[in-house]
């Protein structure tokens, strides 16, 4: 009754996962493509919109770089939040301590960090790729890294060492069924 419970939650988080990877990124896209309706129904902002940039005078070429920029850092944490829903699939099968399982954990923390990694570095390309076409002494490179990023590589961190930790659980198991 208990493993049950266990897998139909593993398997509704899976979903939820799913869904909110795709998520993620709808809302990065249609912020660029439409940034005051989500503005105004979600108190969502972008680059641009930090910046005082007005989206609907930016040149097609521009925009799209804009949302290639700002799209490559949540590719990374997609990549991270596929492999979430990788493990929780494998819990809904009862794995729990399997080393596909730890595997999977193991790629969640990395995909955080390359996440966190790519945010700092796509940042400033995107401050610098928005205000381009401004004349010399108003172009703007925007450099920024907050407690938030710092939690979340401590986190990535934490997720990668609890991983390594369980796949030598499945290991020590593995050999302890060996012997019975």
């Amino acid at each position: 009754m208990k493993q049950d419970r266990i897998a139909q939650t593993s398997q509704r988080m899976a979903s939820l996962t799913m869904l909110l990877l795709v998520a993620i990124l709808v809302f990065n896209i249609g912020g660029w493509l439409f940034p005051d309706t989500l503005n105004q129904v979600l108190e969502f902002s972008n680059a641009g919109t930090k910046l005082g940039i007005d989206i609907s005078t930016l040149p097609p070429w521009q925009l799209l770089g804009a949302i290639v920029l700002t799209n490559i850092p949540l590719l990374a944490l997609g990549y991270g939040l596929f492999q979430l829903r990788a493990l929780f699939r494998r819990y809904a099968l009862g794995e729990y301590f399997s080393p596909a399982a730890a595997i999977h954990l193991g790629r969640v923390g990395h995909g955080i960090a390359w996440w966190v990694l790519l945010d700092f570095l796509c940042g400033p390309l995107s401050s610098v790729w928005l205000t381009i076409t401004r004349p010399a002494g108003q172009r703007l490179l925007n450099i920024g890294f907050d407690g938030n990023a710092i939690v979340a590589l401590f986190m990535a961190a934490c997720i990668t060492v609890i991983a390594r930790i369980l796949q030598r659980a499945s290991e020590v198991d593995a050999e302890n069924r060996q012997f019975v």
